[in-house]
């Protein structure tokens, strides 16, 4: 699951509005998903493993969140999503590039894409991506959070880099 502090800086580079559309692909465990839906987006969470679909539709119903869960992988199994202009890479599942490019084909113009990583390289192949694209907005950040275990000591996670841009 998506951490709290990064669900949090990824609903902030996204600027989820009531009405807005997202298509969070690699949604996981559906912790954005759920996030977005509850402040008013129509939200569809894209996941390829079977069992995070399953968990998606626990927490859908558990937050009675109205989510549409799509059981497919990216980007062959986006062909029938409707416009959108949100959307969040949270994986890729080593589709980055023809992840990056069906969005960029497909999102509205102003809207935004977010995306979270944990690897300098897809962190490069992306804001490359969003510069070749001439993306507004650009934006990165590298998140560094601990928590303090029960002794008292500071535990780190691992680092997380949000980027995002906005469509000309």
């Amino acid at each position: 699951m998506t951490k709290f502090e990064v669900r949090i800086a990824a609903m902030a580079a996204l600027e989820i509005d009531a009405g807005d559309t997202l298509i969070d692909i690699g949604a996981g465990t559906g912790s954005i998903s759920v996030e977005a839906a509850l402040q008013g987006a129509d939200v569809y969470a894209v996941e390829e493993k079977h069992e995070a679909a399953g968990l998606i539709k626990q927490n859908n119903t558990k937050f009675n969140a109205g989510i549409h869960v799509v059981e497919a992988g990216a980007p062959a199994g986006l062909k029938t999503l409707p416009a959108f202009n949100k959307c969040f890479i949270g994986g890729s599942g080593g589709r980055l590039t023809e992840i990056a490019n069906w969005a960029d084909n497909n999102i509205n113009e102003g809207g935004i894409i977010a995306a979270t990583f944990i690897t300098i390289n897809n962190l490069n192949t992306f804001t490359a991506f969003l510069k070749k694209e001439d993306y507004a907005d650009m934006g990165v950040k590298l998140l560094q959070v601990s928590d303090m275990d029960r002794l008292g000591l500071l535990r780190a996670n691992n680092p997380i880099f949000i980027v995002r841009g906005r469509k000309k």
